[in-house]
């Protein structure tokens, strides 16, 4: 690197975490500092002494007990306010670019705290997007990202599908230790609510299994944020209220999107095609407790 492009990466880094460092939320784990030195950088953060997501589902924190279903839900509800603050709160807004359950630290309430600004970014307003290297963790990041290397909260969105599929199965987002169907957790998953198998998906280590109700919000919330089309991905604003409600409802402008990509009007039948059904994992999904009524 030259001396004037590391000058330049050396002003986006301070301008970056001084923004971060600046930002409040109680799913936040705050920046207290950083440090630079040549080629080194260090970020400073608060202390949370209860582990982090990934070590209470797939490590040494196990030893403490298990994660209940209501726990792992307040902890992705908890994910997902402070990633609506990020993306919609607050201008400019940050975009993480490594949402995963070990970035997700624990409190002894249980309340999520995201930590690890080391990679986010600043997207500023008007701005759609941003061409940058592709980073984050392998499993977690969104296919158009590391197809295009175009960033935008979209990218965050699909990352936190995949750790809300974590806390539903209790399963690594790539487990090689699986059979090879299995390997991908999201695969493994679409093809299991494809075959009207989503009640095996619950991690077995669970006593008290969700309601259906309960799980089927969960999985359709999941599968929301898994699209593959990113614009079709709903805003983090919108993954709360679907978490936070007892039904699952489609936000309206969604359910108006999907009514004139077939040809329905709003003052027309608001039923869907039989094509839109058989794409659509929500009607799967509404198809196996219907037949099991």
């Amino acid at each position: 690197m030259s001396f004037s492009s590391r000058g330049q990466a050396d002003k986006d880094f301070r301008v970056e975490v001084e923004a971060i460092g600046h930002v409040r939320h109680k799913n936040l784990v705050r920046l207290l500092g950083y440090c630079m030195e040549g080629t080194q950088r260090m970020l400073v953060y608060e202390y949370v002494n209860n582990g982090n997501l990934e070590q209470w589902l797939h490590g040494n924190m196990r030893q403490s007990g298990y994660l209940t279903w209501e726990a792992r839900m307040k902890i992705v509800l908890g994910t997902a306010k402070a990633l609506a603050y990020l993306h919609e709160a607050i201008e400019p807004k940050v975009v993480h670019r490594d949402i995963k359950s070990s970035n997700i630290l624990i409190d002894d309430d249980f309340d999520a705290r995201i930590s690890d600004f080391g990679l986010a970014k600043l997207l500023g307003a008007g701005k759609s997007h941003i061409t940058t290297r592709v980073m984050g963790t392998f499993g977690y990041v969104a296919p158009e990202y590391v197809n295009s290397g175009l960033l935008n909260e979209k990218s965050d969105i699909y990352s936190f599908g995949v750790v809300l599929l974590e806390a539903i199965t209790g399963r690594d987002p790539v487990d090689y230790a699986r059979p090879e169907n299995e390997v991908n957790l999201v695969e493994w998953l679409k093809k299991m609510v494809a075959r009207r198998h989503s009640e095996e998906v619950v991690d077995p280590i669970l006593e008290n299994r969700p309601s259906k109700s309960a799980l089927k919000r969960a999985l359709l919330t999941a599968l929301r944020c898994l699209d593959p089309d990113a614009e079709k991905r709903p805003k983090m604003s919108h993954v709360v209220r679907m978490l936070e409600s007892e039904e699952y409802p489609l936000p309206r402008e969604d359910r108006r999107r999907r009514r004139n990509q077939v040809g329905i009007t709003e003052t027309d039948s608001p039923r869907d095609s039989d094509a839109e059904k058989s794409d659509n994992p929500e009607s799967r999904l509404n198809s196996r407790r219907n037949s099991n009524a």
